[in-house]
């Protein structure tokens, strides 16, 4: 057949005809449309899966109803105000349900007669993209270790005791082929710690293979898991399941308390029995594999709230591991810190060697509701803003800072933004009387927090546990703080 010449294209193409919106929602990326003052009048299946929001919670709202931002720090905004794309940025935010998201994202105006009358949003899922992306692209260059997995016991960073105490429970599980469930909020490593458990065990030279039941539609995943058999249903091949994958390796069920109750029925059978059958299949096939599981928050709840089988609680968490929020790791935020500056430098040809005090006050104060992955974000972010400068500022950070929520007294993106932007007050204003305010805040939260730390440690008696239960922060941040403002416990014994 000759090639088609381009004056002909147009008749056999017909651009206005196209139902562009079925093939938008038909991308493996999240795709959001919105108008002019940010309602969502477009909202794919990916998106939805990547929020965890069905499309009819989303279409007709505000973005800023949606998600924990403001019209500064919502992308989607910042676009439709600035009339500039935003291209490829890492952004991690929070959706009003409760759920935090990473990603990456790009948002672009929607010019009518070259004005601009709304914006369209594609976004990534980080973990997705870190998962199948080589990770000279995203992460620091390293090869796959030629099992599937990247890391090892020797990535976990931290020296704390208690860390350490975590790293050698993993460790020992390693070597039995017991089920292992992983306890952890979101970014504080579950997945690093499975891969690591893996290389750690007599199956590292088998492919690892694992699933995050929480990203597969409950109709597709237990096919996904179990396999399936021509004729099953419409469309339905003869196809191993992941179990059949995995045969004599490592299966890592990432959150497990996604999947439905019934598909929870069929897992602890083929658990006990250690033979799975295809969907449409009255054969058995034995399978030999180490599960590896991951929760998000503690199972005994999970259980309690209907979300998890109490036999299948017993059969897959036969070794706990529970991993501590980044709030609780206090003493091992220098050498996070240290490792993701090192790590990003070698990816972005940056110089950067410290960060500023007044940065890592701010990062010792905060709550990390995204943990470690968190942390590393933001310093990615920016590192990529430092440029040629040697030392990390509260300049450097981005507005995606406004999305997240503080521990206690104040949260870090309104203390950061407070540096940067300083108000300016009018003279004449009685409730501002210093024009140096944003310093004098700092100085009263300091005086603030310093004062009802004395009060709690005299309450107790200089008992540091209680005086942290009494104040709602960990035992460390608490520690820390003693240091910080040069108390001596034994001051406060009765």
């Amino acid at each position: 057949m000759p090639p088609i010449e381009n004056s002909n294209l147009s008749t056999l193409l017909d651009l206005k005809s196209i139902d562009f919106l079925s093939v938008l929602n038909l991308l493996d990326d999240g795709v959001i449309i919105a108008d002019i003052n940010g309602t969502v009048l477009f909202y794919n299946i990916a998106q939805s899966l990547i929020d965890g929001l069905v499309p009819e919670d989303a279409i007709g709202r505000k973005v800023t109803d949606i998600y924990e931002l403001n019209n500064r720090s919502s992308m989607i905004m910042q676009v439709i105000n600035r009339h500039a794309s935003i291209k490829n940025r890492a952004f991690f935010y929070r959706v009003r349900s409760g759920k935090v998201a990473n990603t990456i994202t790009s948002v672009y105006p929607l010019l009518n007669g070259g004005i601009v009358n709304g914006a369209i949003c594609f976004v990534k899922d980080y973990e997705l993209l870190y998962q199948s992306t080589p990770m000279t692209s995203i992460t620091e260059s390293r090869p796959d270790l030629g099992n599937g997995t990247l890391h090892t016991f020797a990535d976990l960073i931290g020296s704390d005791p208690n860390f350490q105490r975590v790293v050698g429970t993993a460790r020992k599980a390693a070597s039995s082929s017991s089920p292992i469930m992983i306890q952890g909020e979101t970014g504080t490593g579950k997945e690093l710690f499975a891969q690591s458990i893996h290389n750690h065990s007599r199956r590292r030279k088998q492919k690892y293979v694992g699933i995050n039941c929480g990203a597969i539609p409950h109709d597709l995943l237990e096919g996904i898991l179990f396999g399936t058999t021509k004729g099953a249903f419409t469309g339905a091949l003869n196809k191993p399941g992941l179990f059949e994958i995995a045969h004599g390796s490592t299966l890592f069920l990432d959150e497990i308390l996604a999947m439905p109750l019934d598909l929870q029925a069929k897992l602890l059978r083929v658990l006990q029995e250690k033979q799975v059958r295809r969907v449409g299949s009255d054969k058995e096939i034995p399978v030999d594999v180490k599960i590896i599981s991951s929760v998000s928050q503690d199972p005994r709840g999970a259980i309690q709230e209907n979300r998890l089988r109490n036999d299948l609680f017993y059969r897959l968490g036969v070794v706990m591991v529970k991993l501590p929020p980044l709030r609780e790791r206090q003493d091992n935020m220098n050498e996070l810190i240290s490792h993701f500056i090192q790590k990003y430098n070698n990816l972005l040809g940056t110089n950067v060697n410290y960060i500023s005090e007044k940065v890592l006050e701010l990062f010792k104060t905060y709550q990390w509701p995204g943990n470690v992955r968190e942390l590393e974000h933001l310093i990615e972010g920016a590192m990529n803003m430092a440029g040629r400068e040697e030392t990390i500022g509260t300049k450097h950070f981005t507005a995606g800072l406004n999305s997240l929520e503080p521990l206690n007294f104040t949260s870090l993106s309104t203390t950061i933004s407070m540096i940067q932007n300083p108000v300016t007050p009018r003279l004449d204003d009685p409730a501002i009387p210093d024009p140096n305010w944003p310093n004098n805040f700092a100085q009263t939260q300091a005086d603030w927090e310093k004062s009802a730390i004395r009060s709690a440690l005299t309450a107790t008696g200089g008992n540091v546990t209680k005086a942290a239960k009494n104040l709602g922060i960990s035992r460390q941040l608490l520690h820390y703080k003693i240091k910080k403002f040069k108390f001596f416990r034994t001051d406060f014994i009765h």
